[in-house]
């Protein structure tokens, strides 16, 4: 646990350390946020945020490969490797985006390319649990459902970054519970520590606590489309590479081992519960609509929440504070599997959703 604590701290230091050179950067490029209809922000705001994640990213692995206890596991370094060059791609694509603005299918196809360097570098869905039993995919099922869960990681986040300092802060209260799961499931079930899934998910919610102080409102920096992606593919990473490194068939849940098995995937689901029921809200109403999914627009929770009269602050708090309901009553449905836990979990998914799907809004000019 202290090698994780001290990973942690790295990923926190090296980010906020690196964000205001990247910030510099930024202005210099001319890589910043105009405002424009859909946009929150009233004055043109700098980008790469992203690029300094990127770099604590990149520091948290140096340290880890330097420690006694998660350099002795080879498959740890190495999918993480794989997941830091993933990361390194995606949020080349993100940079390229925030200073020409790609189009949304050249965007796909970058997201794309870094989700086939993941599965390329084995670090792919194995199995998934079905009825009474487990299906063990072969190559092709779990490149395909892998990509897939990328994919929706990475866009759900990047959906979600609309107010000063949202996303990050969904990401690490999302990433706090599953990394306690992923540590403590270890330990209950007498596994091994060292996992790829821990390490990834300690080093995401260090540099996105080292980036919060610049991005918290007012905003000093944006990640923008750079650290979105980013922290969404490492999303999607830790939770693949759990289903890798963990044989659904040893967890023992008190008797309910099949239970638990749908845990390690169902979490991350649940724990970005607010990205996903987002997501799924608006391509649902833009197709409705007849226009295009991918096609923007200033309808997603936290608009709806500005348009009803809550302040920005509040907005971003209450999106922290139901974040952190779904998250930590998955996380302890996970860990403490019993009746109980499955009820308050799903009070607070039902809870979730009305909270979503019946946030009224307000007509406004940039919708009509």
């Amino acid at each position: 646990m202290r090698e994780y604590g001290i990973v942690f701290l790295i990923g926190v230091a090296v980010c906020f350390s690196l964000t205001p050179a990247c910030r510099s950067l930024a202005l210099r490029l001319g890589a910043v946020a105009r405002v424009r209809g859909r946009d929150v922000h009233s004055s043109a705001t700098p980008y790469f945020g992203g690029l300094a994640m990127l770099g604590g990213l990149g520091a948290a692995y140096l340290m880890a490969s330097k420690m006694p206890f998660l350099s002795r596991y080879p498959n740890v370094l190495g999918d993480s490797l794989f997941i830091l060059a993933a990361a390194g791609v995606m949020c080349v694509i993100g940079l390229i985006d925030d200073v020409i603005e790609l189009n949304a299918m050249m965007k796909i196809a970058g997201q794309m390319l870094a989700a086939g360097i993941l599965v390329v570098g084995g670090v792919q869905m194995r199995w998934i649990p079905w009825k009474s039993g487990i299906i063990v995919l072969d190559q092709a099922a779990g490149i395909l459902i892998s990509l897939l869960f990328i994919f929706l990681c990475t866009n759900a986040v990047n959906l979600i970054d609309g107010l000063d300092g949202l996303a990050a802060g969904i990401v690490a209260i999302s990433g706090s519970a599953f990394f306690i799961y992923a540590y403590w499931l270890t330990v209950g079930e007498g596994l091994v520590r060292a996992t790829t899934s821990a390490f990834v998910t300690i080093a995401m919610c260090g540099i996105c606590l080292g980036y919060l102080p610049h991005n918290f409102h007012p905003a000093k920096i944006f990640m923008g489309d750079s650290g979105a992606m980013l922290l969404g593919l490492l999303f999607a990473a830790s939770t693949i590479s759990l289903t890798g490194q963990i044989d659904p068939t040893t967890l023992s849940g008190g008797g309910q081992g099949l239970f638990v098995a749908y845990i390690p995937l169902v979490l991350p689901l649940v724990a970005l519960g607010l990205p996903f029921l987002d997501m799924f809200v608006a391509y649902t109403r833009r197709t409705w609509e007849g226009v295009w999914w991918f096609v923007a627009d200033k309808q997603h929770l936290h608009h709806r929440l500005l348009q009803r009269g809550h302040s920005h602050l509040r907005a971003v708090m209450m999106m922290y504070a139901w974040t952190a309901l779904l998250a930590y009553s998955a996380m302890f449905l996970g860990l403490f599997p019993s009746w109980l836990t499955l009820i308050i979990a799903g009070v607070a998914l039902v809870s979730t959703l009305v909270f979503v799907l019946f946030t009224g809004r307000k007509t406004t000019p940039e919708d009509a």
